[in-house]
């Protein structure tokens, strides 16, 4: 059986529409598109899921990451493309997303938001963390085919 984000929104409105709840308050948090983006490229290359990773390489380059950051997010703390709250907020994605780090690797993370973010953008990170983990577990859980590469434009995800 094969599955698509076509029949997820159609077998589970209510699920869909929960998920895109959190993702319009998360976007009208004041937190960055292209911060959001990076955040969810990153636990998207983690978590191996295609659908997600190509959904927002899409939405990032639309919400005006450069070319470098896309082809160094992999290598982003070796990288010069990204400033000190971007480098906050990966740390955190890997630290919340690679669920096997130690607490002292968490803390650290968790340290680099104090200086980087305001304690209310921190929750807000951490929800657009968590979201995107949900959403690659579903759509990279069920093997949804990637998107084209206009989709982002329109659609509703993370």
């Amino acid at each position: 059986m094969s599955y698509s984000m076509k029949q997820f929104t159609s077998l589970a409105p209510e699920l869909y529409a929960g998920l895109g709840a959190v993702a319009k308050s998360i976007d009208a948090s004041g937190l960055e598109k292209p911060l959001t983006e990076l955040v969810k490229l990153r636990a998207s290359q983690l978590n191996g899921c295609l659908y997600c990773l190509q959904f927002h390489l899409n939405a990032g380059r639309k919400a005006g990451l450069s070319q470098g950051q896309l082809d160094q997010l992999a290598a982003w703390r070796e990288s010069a493309a990204f400033d000190e709250r971007q480098r906050a907020a990966l740390a955190w994605t890997e630290a919340l997303t690679l669920t096997a780090t130690t607490h002292e690797e968490r803390e650290q993370a968790l340290a680099g938001l104090d200086t980087a973010f305001d304690f209310e953008e921190r929750y807000f990170l951490t929800a657009c963390i968590g979201l995107i983990n949900a959403w690659n577990r579903i759509a990279g859980g069920l093997a949804f085919p990637p998107p084209p590469g206009d989709l982002a434009e329109g659609a509703s995800h993370a």
